[in-house]
């Protein structure tokens, strides 16, 4: 990568930061408000535990552990793919045209141009804090080996999840609107993310490793560390394919949009 986009991408990062918390009290309360929202889902987990004491083998701090990663992962993805998430009202607005203008990539100008801070801070605080309290009561031992793993682990977790934002982005050329699809693929099956796939019945269960792999996000990379006897049943080397798995969607997606933003039409403004 050549030092004038590495310029560029710390100087689009930095604007868009910039934007963002212009405001201060009003970024911070913002970025609050995402964290006590994402947090409910996490008390709840949690008050159950607290009755049931384990969920089919997982006590309440491996389900904190399992959610930190999820939680971590959107926070680093909403970041660079914020222009993604929102492509469908950039296309029906007109607005992709203005991209199609500059000397830019295509891809490049939408990942950088934009970035929601308010969903990363809340998001990744959460996935942050939520580690800070499990990871020494997990009975995890960190090394160099274990926390390189996890580190590739999050970042193939943030290539999953942006491999379906960039997948949902390119189908826009064809029915520009994509809003029902991402609710569907993306935000319903990430709720399913937040427990072990174990408990669900075989048809998500495929769906999770198959179709919309968000067990690659975190119930895998958790198995790794923690290895509960749910996971079995699963075959040994998904606890080593994140990365592949993230790398691998990843590419795919780009090819499809490459190939998809042929087919664009501009719907005026």
């Amino acid at each position: 990568m050549q030092s004038d986009t590495i310029h560029l991408i710390g100087v689009y990062l930095k604007t868009t930061a910039k934007a963002w918390f212009q405001y201060r009290v009003d970024a911070v309360m913002r970025s609050l408000a995402v964290f006590l929202r994402e947090a409910t889902g996490v008390v709840v987990i949690y008050l159950t535990l607290m009755k049931f004491q384990s969920l089919n083998g997982w006590n309440v701090y491996e389900m904190l552990f399992l959610c930190s990663l999820l939680f971590l992962t959107y926070g680093i993805l909403i970041i660079f793919f914020t222009g993604l998430r929102d492509f469908g009202n950039t296309v029906r607005k007109g607005e992709f045209d203005r991209y199609l203008l500059r000397p830019r990539g295509l891809l490049f100008q939408i990942i950088f141009v934009n970035a929601d801070w308010f969903a990363a801070v809340g998001h990744g605080g959460l996935g942050i804090s939520l580690f800070l309290i499990t990871a020494d009561k997990v009975g995890v031992v960190w090394n160099v080996g274990t926390i390189l793993y996890y580190l590739f682990a999050v970042l193939g977790g943030v290539l999953i999840q942006g491999a379906i934002f960039l997948l949902l982005a390119a189908l826009n050329f064809y029915l520009l609107e994509t809003d029902s699809l991402k609710e569907l693929l993306y935000y319903d099956m990430k709720k399913f993310a937040a427990y072990p796939i174990s408990i669900y019945s075989k048809v998500i269960q495929i769906c999770m490793i198959y179709v919309v792999p968000f067990a690659f996000v975190n119930y895998f990379p958790a198995q790794f560390f923690l290895r509960k006897q749910d996971g079995a049943v699963y075959p040994f080397a998904c606890l080593y394919l994140t990365p592949v798995v993230g790398g691998g969607m990843y590419l795919l997606a780009y090819l499809f949009w490459r190939y998809s933003i042929r087919y664009y039409k501009s719907s005026g403004n």
